[in-house]
Order: structure tokens, then sequence, then C-alpha cells
């Protein structure tokens, strides 16, 4: 995943595209670059590193005019992060330059045909074959720069989101998408191109999400035009107005992005159950499950694919789904899925969870579910992602911008959202008293409240997590409901501390890791009250044994676990299928602390992008 900016118009290009790559940063930081025509001929500086190299290089570089103008900022595919593959790209006679996210499959065949005709590349990148590519056609076809590009990619196999200029004509940028996301921000005579719409929210709120296979010519003072890439047939733009603010994609006062939107959670919660949940009523109002009712009603099975920490999020509802509507649920990771000939039938709903609704596995999952038949609902935060249009019907999560890689309101938002499914699912078939459901809607209701709760231990955990900070493997343990969230907490620790970490469901601790544990292996070991708590406590007391430190999560106003463990967590009592909202809050707020003491860029973990948009 890479971040793509653009800008035409009049005003200066240059500052709006560095802010708007440094808001993108996020969706690649390995290296970034610009290209602004200031009147006169086309200036382009880029390095390996982060945005901020980009301006003090810049500096040094080029002159800054310009009011059109495209940036790149980089998540490496094809070639090493370094200057010369840094993007932008230039053509070889030096006309074109173009910005890519995606992945060119067959770049090598094309390669080898360009430099047959005298092409020759700096770089080890597709992006590169690519815009020569399209001057070739340019040059061949004698056509203009908006027919050589839809020409051009028709003879492309793989995922691309692309701005491209010709300085000889550097009235137009011509932009085009295959499942990798690109937006059109509409002002008074001037367009912005983005990856999403973030760099772009002070500006303007109109915006225009492309469609895979479309691509669209941007004329200063004409307008936009948009054309589908294979047939050329015109599409009518259909303008939407963005609901996020500049505000919820800053820090507000935190010294991280993550840190932000695990406070977040309270509030998150809320909004993703706001006018679903209607505790007085004892209703669940969604309209795509309402709406669709018989399709679940009547399904053989459910399939949720996801990626992640999304697929741990499926790991639970598996739990929620099988426990109170009694239906069948298989959790499957997209990328396999894709793979492996599944058996799908009519008779099947799919659930394709994805906080960016761009995950490149997860849609081509949807994809084939659909073309066997299968009623896909999707789950995804981002309005207007390409999930949300591939799926049949679906529920947005509501978590607002999620900026920090590693996902944490992301989780627990998705959670909310398929127990809502879940309950409004059991409701229907009647596998849940009305006592019991009132009881669930009651609880889910005071979960952001728990969730503050559970926020009060953060100087306890910090304490914690100074202890433990240069250990080298971490094992989280956990049963039933807590399973997953043992898994997601394993992988919060290894994507942001770099520490090797591994969940494992308690009991079968004993069929191997077991043989890890010594004096120096932390193990964090959920056991809140509700489940199988007694059996979790013999499972401590045989890490006791064998001197392991445990951390445990526990039930408020717990005692025996308190006598076993070294350190103790507490989070409030609820219903057992609700414990994972909180406890995976004390886990995100240990992986957190420990990265943070060790010096880790939270953030922006190294060889991780937030959206994985190619293969």
């Amino acid at each position: 995943m890479c971040g793509i900016v653009g800008y035409i118009g009049p005003r200066e290009a240059y500052p709006i595209i560095i802010e708007g790559l440094k808001r993108l940063e996020y969706r690649g930081y390995d290296s970034a670059g610009i290209a602004l025509f200031d009147g006169n001929d086309l200036k382009v500086s880029k390095t390996k590193g982060k945005v901020a190299d980009l301006e003090e290089r810049s500096d040094k570089e080029i002159t800054k005019n310009g009011s059109v103008g495209i940036g790149h900022t980089r998540w490496a595919t094809h070639g090493v992060p370094n200057d010369v593959n840094s993007h932008p790209h230039i053509s070889n006679s030096g006309d074109l330059v173009i910005i890519h996210n995606g992945i060119i499959e067959n770049y090598e065949s094309l390669k080898k045909e360009l430099i047959s005709r005298g092409y020759t590349f700096k770089s080890d990148t597709d992006t590169e074959v690519l815009i020569n590519l399209i001057e070739d056609v340019k040059k061949q076809e004698k056509v203009k720069l908006g027919k050589a590009v839809q020409i051009a990619l028709n003879q492309v196999i793989g995922a691309y989101a692309i701005a491209v200029f010709d300085k000889n004509k550097p009235e137009e940028v011509v932009i085009a998408r295959l499942g990798s996301p690109l937006a059109v921000g509409i002002g008074e005579d001037e367009f912005f191109i983005a990856s999403d719409a973030s760099p772009f929210l002070e500006y303007t709120k109109d915006a225009i999400y492309l469609e895979d296979e479309e691509m669209a010519i941007i004329r200063f003072h004409k307008g936009i035009k948009i054309r589908k890439i294979k047939d050329d047939s015109l599409v009518d733009p259909y303008i939407q107005k963005l609901q996020i603010n500049l505000e919820q994609i800053e820090k507000g006062g935190f010294d991280h992005f993550m840190l932000k939107e695990i406070h977040e959670q309270p509030k998150a919660i809320t909004d993703t159950y706001r006018g679903r949940l209607l505790r007085k009523e004892a209703i669940i109002k969604m309209a795509g499950v309402e709406d669709n009712m018989k399709k679940f009603l009547n399904a053989d099975r459910i399939i949720i694919v996801a990626c992640g920490t999304s697929w741990h999020a499926g790991l639970v509802a598996e739990y929620i789904f099988e426990d109170l509507a009694r239906v069948p649920v298989e959790v499957e990771y997209a990328s396999e899925f894709r793979y492996r000939n599944p058996v799908i039938t009519e008779k099947d709903v799919l659930i394709a969870i994805s906080q960016s609704g761009e995950t490149a596995d997860t849609l081509a999952a949807i994809k084939l579910a659909k073309s066997k038949g299968a009623f896909v609902f999707g789950v995804c935060n981002v309005v207007g992602s390409s999930i949300a249009r591939e799926t049949d019907a679906g529920a947005y999560t509501h978590a607002g911008p999620e900026i920090g890689v590693a996902s944490t309101k992301a989780f627990t938002t998705q959670i909310t959202v398929l127990t809502l499914m879940a309950l409004r699912l059991a409701r229907a078939k009647g596998t849940i008293s009305s006592s019991d459901f009132r009881h669930h809607l009651l609880e889910l209701e005071m979960i952001p409240k728990k969730v503050e709760e559970s926020l009060k231990s953060d100087a306890h955990i910090q304490a914690i997590s100074d202890i433990y900070k240069d250990a080298s493997n971490f094992l989280y343990l956990g049963r039933g409901y807590n399973f997953p969230v043992a898994l997601e907490g394993a992988l919060k620790l290894k994507e942001i501390s770099y520490i090797h970490a591994e969940g494992y469901p308690a009991a079968e601790m004993k069929h191997g890791p077991i043989a890890l544990i010594d004096e120096n292996m932390p193990i964090v070991v959920i056991a809140t009250k509700k489940g199988h708590y007694e059996k979790v406590v013999s499972n401590i007391q045989e890490i006791k044994s064998r001197k392991g430190k445990i951390i445990g999560i526990v039930t408020e106003g717990d005692v025996q676990v308190k006598e076993l463990a070294d350190h103790v967590i507490e989070v409030p009592e609820t219903l057992e299928s609700l414990t994972p909202l909180l406890t995976t809050i004390p886990l995100q707020l240990l992986s957190y602390h420990i990265a943070v003491m060790l010096g880790k860029n939270v953030d922006q973990p190294r060889n991780l992008a937030k959206s994985v948009t190619v293969e």
C-alpha cells in the first residue's frame, strides 16, 4: 500500500501535496517523492525515508512553484526502498511522470518488450515499466495521454491506482484505478487527488471515488471526465459529501495516533451501536440485516473471511453466532480462502470484514463467493470503500479514521457490529429468550463506560511494561471467547515492538508451548470469571510451577488469580460474550507502552502498511 496525492488548480501545489503526504504516511513510509510543473519544466525530488526527509531534500533540490503536481509515499513491493526506486517515475523522454499504488504482475514481460524497443530503466520497479509503456503507446498510436493510458492499462495484469501527467500539457492529469482506492476532491475550479480523503478535507467535502476499471481525465478550467478503461464508455460522476472532519485525523494531544485511537474506543463503540441498539424498545435495527433476513435465516452456514486483526474479530464472531444464533460458522483467512477452491453454495452467507474496505485478498474472496451465488455481507469502516460497493449488503463500524497501523478501535467496533448481527439473528430464529436478549442489550450498552474504566489502568500497565520490555518472547493464553483476544494481543506486541509473541488456547499449552516456559518467559493469561475460569486457574498453576512470569487479565475483585500471578490487570465484569471488548484494552496498552519504551515507531512499524491493497 502506498499513498497518492495530487493537485491541479490555482493554488501553489507543493504545500498541499506535502501536507497530504504527511496525512497519508500511515499508508507507506519507506520513501517519498514529489513532481511539480513550475511553468517551464518538470521538477522532481524523491528520497528514501519519511516525508520529513523529502521536505529537507526538496528545499535543496527544487523550486516549489507550480499549480500542478503529484506526490507519493511508498510501501515497497518491487525494488528495495532507495532514492532510485522512489516515486514519481519519469518516462525515457522526460515528458511523462507517474505515481502508482499497486503491483503490475506482468511487468517483466512488458519490460523485455520495451527494452527491445530501445527503452532503458533506472529503477527495479514495475512502475517505471508502466510509465514507459504509456509513453510507447502514446508514440506508436499517436494518441493523447488519456487514450494512451487507457490502451496501456488494457495490456497490464495486476492492481493499480495511478496519477500521470505530461509536462507538455500540464493543465491535465490522468488518473485510474483497479484494486487500489483513489478519490478526487472537487473544489471551485480545482481538483485534489488522493488515496483517501484526508489530504483534502480542509479544502472541500465534495469527493468522487473512482470504481474499479475506471479512469478520469482532470482538466484545469474544464472539469473531470470519467470513462471505463475497458470499453471507453462515459460514466456519470457521483459526488459524495464527506462526513469526517480535519480534527478526526489529528492526534488531539496524544503522543501517537495509536494511543489516541485506544482512548477513542468508548466513543467509537457508542457510535457503532448508536441508532442500532434500542434498549428501551428491546430492538436492534440494522437495515442491511433486516432487508436480507431471509438470506440469514435460510443459510446453511456463515463463512467469515478476513485478514489480520479483522480475522481475530471474525473468530470472536464465530463464538457469538454459534452460541446465540445456533448457526454453523467457519472463519477463513481471505488469503487462503481465495486459492483453495472452497465449497460455496447459494445457501451460504459470507461475511467479509475489513477496516479499510480495500484489503485485496478479502475483495478477491468476495468476488469468488459472489460468483458461486453466495450472499455477501460486508463489515467495514470506510464509507464508499471497495468492499462497501462490492458486497450485496453490509454495515459500517463508524469507528472514525484509524491512522495507526496497528488496529485497535477497528477490532472492538467490528466485534460490536458482529454482536449486534448475531443478537438480531438469534431473536429472529428464537434461539435467545426475551429476557436474555434484553440483558445482552443492557450489557452491550454499558460497554463504553466499562472500557473507560479499563483505560484507567494505563499507569499500572505502563509500570508492568517497564518490567518486561526487554523480554525476547511472550506467550498469550485465553479460552473460549478470549482465545481470539490472546491471538490479537500477541499480534499487537509483534507488530509494534518486534518482540516475538504467540497466542494459544490455554488448554493447548500442554501440547507444546509449555516447553518454552521458564523464569524469563512472561505469560499473559486472560482469566476472567466468566467461562472456563477454574480450568484457566489450573493452567496458571502449571505455569507457576515452572517459574513463568504471569500477567493476569482478571475480573474486578478477583482473589484466586491475584494470589498466583506476578501481576494482575483488572477489567469490569460483563457477559462472557462481551468480555473480548474489555480484555483487549489492557493488551493494546501493554503493547503500546513496551514499544514506546523500546523506542519503536508505534504508528508506523517497519515493513507494515495500514491496508494491504496488493497481494
